[in-house]
C-alpha cells in the first residue's frame, strides 16, 4: 500500500479589511458610559463590529460562527443588540459583555427585520421565508408564527398604545395588520403596485407612512374603534382597541401619493422630511386660504359684468402636513441610514455606502421647517478598501500583507505596543500623513492604552493575535484578551522581575526569562508553570522559540504558515495553518451531518387530511438540536421505566420470600447525579433543554412516550416542584397529543 500524502488544516483566524457588509443594516449604540451617538453597530460578514466614529476605531467585536449577518437592532435597554443571520437565527448580545446567551431559532432563511416592543419583553423577526414570528425575549422561546406574506418580510412594527398590533410590510406590495390576541389577520393595505421597502407610525400612531419601490410615499389615516362595554363594565378599564370605520369614511383614508426618493440604495442623496404639529398645519392653511381669498377677490374687481364668484375653498394635502426638511448628499451610493435625536434639537446620521464606507453628519433643527446645513462629522474609510481586492502579497518576515484593489495599495500589519515606567502600554498603528509638501510620511498613531498598577519591563503578543503578554516589575507577568484588554491570567513564580518572555509559534506556551536567572515555561490555558530551568549564572536577558462572496485571489506567506484572501463581500481573511491534519473520511462525515441538518430545517409540516393551512402557526423548527434533546427525554423516560420495572420486581420478590430483601442498586446515572429518584431524574433533563427548544423537542416525541410523561408532570406538580416549566411542557405535549 502506497503512501498518501497528508495535509494539514487552515482556519479562519482574522477577518479585516470590511467596514460594513452591505447586506444588513447599521444601527446607533449606546455603551456603557460612552456619548450618544458616538458609537455605531454594522454587520462584517458574520461578526458584527461597534465602531467609535469619532475615533475612527473598532472598539468591540460580537464574533458570529458561520453565517452571515443580514439584521441588527438594539433593544430599548441599550444593553442589548438583537442579531439576525443567513440561516434564520437569531441571537442577542450583550453591549457590555460581547458575549451572546440567547439565541432564537425559528425561521429557514434569512432573518430580514427585527422589532422589539416598547419595553423590550418582545420581539418580532420577519423572514425571506414569508413568515413573521413574535418571541418572548424574556422566557427565551417563540410565542407563535403568522402566515399570510407572500414575499420576504421588510418591516414589522409594534404599536406602543395597543399593544395588541402589530402591522407588516412585505415584498408582495401589502402591509398587513395583525391582532395578536387572535393570532390573525385583520386588515390588508393593497394601494402599493410595487415593494413596500420601509414604513413608519407618525402622530402618535394616527398616521403610517409608508415607501415602495415606486419612488413614492404613501400616507395612510387610522382610526381606532374599541370593542362595546358590557353593562356595568366600569368606564376607566382599558379595553382592547382595533382599527375601524369611523364615521367620516373607511379605516385607512389613503392621501395623495408624494413623488420622492427614499434612500434605498439607489441615490447619493438623503432627503430629511419633518411632520408638521397641527397648529402649524392650521397656520398655513389659514395662509393658503387667505391668499385664495385675494385671488377671488382680484379676479372679481377684473370682471367687466358683476358675475357671481363662488367662495374659495383649499384642499389639504400630504404636502401641507409633511414637508421636506433638507437633503444630504453623500460621497457615493447609500444603501442604509439611520438616525438619533439628541439634546439641543440636534439629529445625528449614519450612513452605510455601497462602497465599504460608513459616514455619520450632524445637524441641527432650528424650527420645525428650517434646518441647518448637515455637517459631515466623521467618515470610516482607512479600514478597508472602495472596491474589491484583486491581488495580495505578503512580506518576505510574514509580519504583513499588502492588497491592491482599483482605487488603493494598503498595507496591513500589526502595528506595534510598547511598554514602559509610566505603568502603561499602547497601542499603535503605522499611518501615512501629509507633509509639508506632496510627499507623504509614515508614523504612528496612538490607538488604544492599558493602565497597570507597576512599571511594565517587556510585552508580547501571541502569534494568533489572541492574547497580550505583559512583564511587570513585582515579579509577576499579566496575561490580557487582545481585543477587550480583558484580565486573563497571571504567571506568579519569578523571585525577580521578569526581564524577558516570549509564546510558541501555536499560542500555547509562554517562556519567561528573570533576574532571578531561572528560566520557566508556562501552558498558556491555565497559567501552570511546566517546567522551571536554572540554566545561568547571571540575569536571562532574552530567549526566543524556534469568506461569503466570491473570492477574486489568495497569497501563501513565504513560510507557508498564513494564507490571506480577498473577496466581493469587501473582506480580507487571514488563515493559520494549524497541526490538525485533514481526513478525508471525517470530512464527508461532517458533510453528511451537514445535509442532514439541513435536511430537517426544511422539512415541511405535518399534513392533516382535511385541515387548511391557518394564520398562525407554532413559531420554533426542528433542528438537529431538538431531535437530540427530545432522544435525551426519551432516554430519561427508559431509564425511568426501567427503574419502575426493577422496583416492582423486587416487591413481588420480597412478597414471595415472606420478608424484605436488600433494595436493587440503582442505576449508574441516577447514583451520578446524587442519588436522584428516577422521576426527578426525567425533570432533570427536561429542565436542561433549552428554553428556545423545549417546545419543539416535546412536539417531536412519539406518542407512547407522552402519556408516561404526562402522569409524570402530574406527579411534579402534587409534589410543587417547577411549576412553571411543567405547565409549559403540558401544554406542548397535549398539543403532540392532539396532532
Amino acid at each position: 500500500m502506497g503512501l498518501t500524502k497528508q495535509y494539514l488544516r487552515y482556519v479562519s483566524s482574522a477577518v479585516f479589511g470590511v467596514i460594513g457588509s452591505q447586506k444588513a443594516n447599521l444601527a446607533y449604540v449606546t455603551l456603557r458610559g460612552g456619548e450618544k451617538g458616538r458609537h455605531v453597530a454594522v454587520a462584517a460578514c458574520e461578526h458584527v463590529f461597534i465602531w467609535d466614529v469619532r475615533k475612527g476605531e473598532k472598539v468591540l467585536i460580537l464574533k458570529g460562527v458561520k453565517h452571515e449577518v443580514t439584521f441588527l437592532c438594539p433593544a430599548p435597554d441599550g444593553n442589548h443588540i438583537a442579531v439576525g443571520y443567513e440561516d434564520g437565527a437569531v441571537r442577542v448580545f450583550s453591549l457590555l459583555s460581547g458575549e451572546s446567551d440567547v439565541t432564537l431559532n425559528g425561521h429557514k432563511t434569512a432573518v430580514t427585520t427585527i422589532g422589539y416592543d416598547a419595553l423590550g419583553a418582545r420581539l418580532v423577526t420577519g423572514s425571506r421565508d414569508t413568515d413573521v414570528i413574535v418571541w418572548d425575549v424574556i422566557n427565551e422561546c417563540g410565542l407563535f408564527r403568522l402566515k399570510g406574506h407572500k414575499d420576504s418580510i421588510t418591516q414589522a412594527l409594534f404599536l406602543e398604545k395597543h399593544n395588541n398590533l402589530l402591522v407588516t410590510s412585505s415584498k408582495d406590495s401589502f402591509v398587513k395588520w395583525w391582532d395578536l390576541d387572535t393570532q390573525h389577520c385583520f386588515k390588508t393595505l393593497v394601494g402599493h403596485r410595487s415593494e413596500v421597502w420601509g414604513m413608519v407610525l407618525l402622530d402618535q400612531e394616527s398616521r403610517l407612512l409608508t415607501g415602495s419601490a415606486d419612488s413614492e410615499l404613501r400616507a395612510w389615516d387610522i382610526s381606532y374603534l374599541s370593542q362595546e362595554k358590557d353593562e356595568g363594565e366600569p368606564i376607566e378599564k382599558k379595553v382592547k382597541s382595533l382599527l375601524g370605520d369611523n364615521d367620516e369614511g373607511d379605516e385607512e383614508d389613503q392621501d395623495e401619493a408624494m413623488d420622492e426618493s427614499p434612500a434605498d440604495g439607489n441615490e447619493a442623496v438623503l432627503e430629511l422630511f419633518t411632520v408638521l404639529s397641527k397648529q402649524e398645519v392650521a397656520q398655513a392653511m389659514g395662509r393658503k386660504l387667505k391668499k385664495a381669498k385675494k385671488k377671488a377677490a382680484k379676479l372679481k374687481e377684473d370682471a367687466e359684468q358683476e358675475v357671481p364668484v363662488p367662495e374659495p375653498e383649499v384642499q389639504k394635502t400630504l404636502s401641507d402636513q409633511i414637508t421636506r426638511l433638507t437633503t444630504i448628499k453623500a460621497s457615493s451610493k447609500i444603501r442604509w441610514v439611520d438616525s438619533l435625536w439628541c439634546t439641543g434639537g440636534e439629529l445625528k446620521v449614519a450612513l452605510l455606502l455601497q462602497n465599504n464606507t460608513v459616514e455619520t453628519y450632524s445637524l441641527k433643527l432650528l424650527d420645525s421647517k428650517v434646518a441647518s446645513a448637515a455637517n459631515k462629522t466623521s467618515r470610516l474609510t482607512l479600514a478597508g478598501h472602495r472596491t474589491d481586492a484583486r491581488t495580495l502579497a505578503f512580506s518576505s518576515d510574514n509580519m504583513a500583507v499588502l492588497s491592491a484593489s482599483g482605487d488603493t495599495v494598503k498595507v496591513w500589519n500589526r502595528g506595534i505596543v510598547t511598554g514602559g515606567a509610566d505603568k502603561t502600554v499602547r497601542f499603535w498603528d503605522f499611518e501615512l500623513v501629509k507633509g509639508q509638501e506632496t510627499e507623504q510620511k509614515l508614523t504612528v498613531k496612538h490607538t488604544r492604552t492599558l493602565q497597570l498598577g507597576e512599571d511594565v519591563l517587556c510585552v508580547k503578543i501571541s502569534p494568533d493575535q489572541r492574547l497580550l503578554a505583559v512583564a511587570l516589575l513585582d515579579s509577576t507577568v499579566k496575561v490580557f484578551y487582545m481585543d477587550t484588554l480583558k484580565f486573563f491570567l497571571s504567571l506568579y513564580g519569578h523571585k525577580l522581575p521578569v526581564l524577558c518572555l516570549d509564546i510558541s509559534h501555536d499560542s500555547t506556551l509562554i517562556v519567561t526569562g528573570s533576574a532571578d536567572r531561572n528560566v520557566k515555561i508556562w501552558g498558556l490555558d491555565f497559567g501552570d508553570c511546566h517546567r522551571s530551568l536554572f540554566a545561568h549564572d547571571d540575569s536571562v536577558m532574552f530567549v526566543l522559540f524556534g469568506h461569503h462572496r466570491e473570492v477574486w485571489t489568495l497569497a501563501v506567506s513565504p513560510s507557508g504558515d498564513y494564507l490571506v484572501s480577498s473577496s466581493h463581500d469587501k473582506s480580507l481573511r487571514l488563515w493559520d495553518r494549524t497541526r490538525e491534519p485533514i481526513i478525508l473520511d471525517e470530512e464527508r462525515e461532517m458533510e453528511r451531518e451537514a445535509e442532514f441538518e439541513e435536511s430537517i430545517a426544511k422539512e415541511g409540516e405535518p399534513v392533516v387530511p382535511g385541515e387548511t393551512e391557518g394564520e398562525a402557526a407554532p413559531a420554533a423548527k426542528k433542528t438537529v438540536e431538538t431531535v437530540k434533546a427530545a432522544e435525551r427525554i426519551m432516554e430519561a423516560l427508559e431509564l425511568y421505566r426501567a427503574e419502575n420495572r426493577k422496583m416492582e420486581e423486587h416487591k413481588y420478590a420480597c412478597g414471595h420470600a415472606g420478608k424484605q430483601l436488600p433494595p436493587p442498586k440503582p442505576n449508574p446515572i441516577l447514583v451520578a447525579f446524587g442519588n436522584v429518584s428516577p422521576s426527578r431524574y426525567v425533570l432533570d433533563v427536561i429542565k436542561k433543554v433549552r428554553s428556545s427548544e423545549l417546545e419543539v423537542s416535546l412536539l417531536v416525541l412519539p406518542f407512547p412516550y407522552v402519556p408516561e410523561l404526562l402522569s409524570l408532570f402530574n406527579l411534579h406538580l402534587q409534589q410543587g416542584l417547577e411549576v412553571e416549566l411543567i405547565c409549559r411542557c403540558s401544554s406542548s405535549c397535549s398539543g403532540s397529543t392532539l396532532a
